[in-house]
C-alpha cells in the first residue's frame, strides 16, 4: 500500500472574510478522503497566528483555540515542514506534501 499524502488545509486568516473561509473549509474537509490523506488542519487567526492540532476548525468556529499548537513554516525552498517553537529551537510538527489554501479576501 502506498503512503498517504499529507494535505494541509489552511483557513481563517486576517481578512474580513475570515468566517466565510471557515465555512468553505468545512465543505473541503467534509469531502477529503481520510483513507487516502493525512489531513493537517491549520487555522489562521485574525492576527495572523497559525494554529494546528486536533479539531482545529471546530476550535475556530467555537472561538476556543487555547488548546491548539502554534506552528510556523520556514521561508526556505524545499522545506515542506511545519514546526513548533520550543524555547530557542524548532521542533518538526508535520511534513506537508500538498497545501490547500481555503482563504478569502485580503492576505489570502
Amino acid at each position: 500500500m502506498s503512503k498517504k499524502v499529507n494535505i494541509a488545509v489552511l483557513f481563517g486568516g486576517r481578512s474580513g472574510e475570515h468566517e466565510v473561509s471557515l465555512m468553505s473549509a468545512q465543505s473541503v474537509l467534509s469531502v477529503l478522503d481520510k483513507e487516502k490523506y493525512n489531513i493537517i488542519e491549520i487555522g489562521i487567526t485574525h492576527k495572523g497566528q497559525w494554529l494546528s492540532g486536533e479539531k482545529v476548525l471546530d476550535a475556530f468556529v467555537s472561538g476556543k483555540v487555547a488548546g491548539l499548537q502554534e506552528v510556523i513554516m520556514k521561508p526556505e525552498p524545499g522545506d515542506n515542514n511545519l514546526y513548533t517553537i520550543q524555547g530557542q529551537s524548532l521542533k518538526e510538527f508535520a511534513c506537508i506534501d500538498v497545501a490547500f489554501p481555503v482563504l478569502h479576501g485580503t492576505f489570502g
